[in-house]
């Protein structure tokens, strides 16, 4: 006969499994949207919004980190852990930039269970 601790463990250990396989099951890469004007004039600050979106953001599967990039160059950066994840499933980031020539800006998020769709780029034009 088995004791009933053991099927009490045994119940509560492929209940969280199926927790996890049901998570692992609905989702997916972050997705990253860049917002910035597409020109401006020499000397103009401008504010790179970032868009967010995820699945889930919960202890177990969220975003570990988002990040803009200007020119190749990291300008700013959101990690996240555990016991601190983004507010919700969709959330935003702004950066402010003072423009003094063309450039592009890129921006991508990380998932900690299965990583990023890669960078998302934008360009800033200058005009007279």
């Amino acid at each position: 006969m088995v004791p009933f601790f053991r099927i009490r463990s045994i119940t509560i250990a492929s209940l969280l499994l199926l927790l996890v396989s049901a998570t692992a099951a609905f989702a997916d890469k972050p997705a990253v949207t860049i917002s910035v004007p597409e020109s401006v004039k020499a000397g103009t600050e401008v504010t790179i919004k970032i868009k967010v979106v995820h699945s889930s953001n919960n202890f177990i599967h969220h975003v570990d980190w988002a990040q803009i990039s200007v020119e190749g160059k990291e300008v700013a950066r959101w990690d996240f852990s555990w016991s601190n994840t983004p507010e919700a499933a969709t959330f935003e980031r702004e950066f402010k930039l003072v423009v003094t020539a063309p450039v592009e800006v890129s921006a991508q998020a990380d998932c900690n269970m299965h990583g990023s769709n890669g960078a998302v780029k934008a360009q800033i034009k200058v005009t007279e």
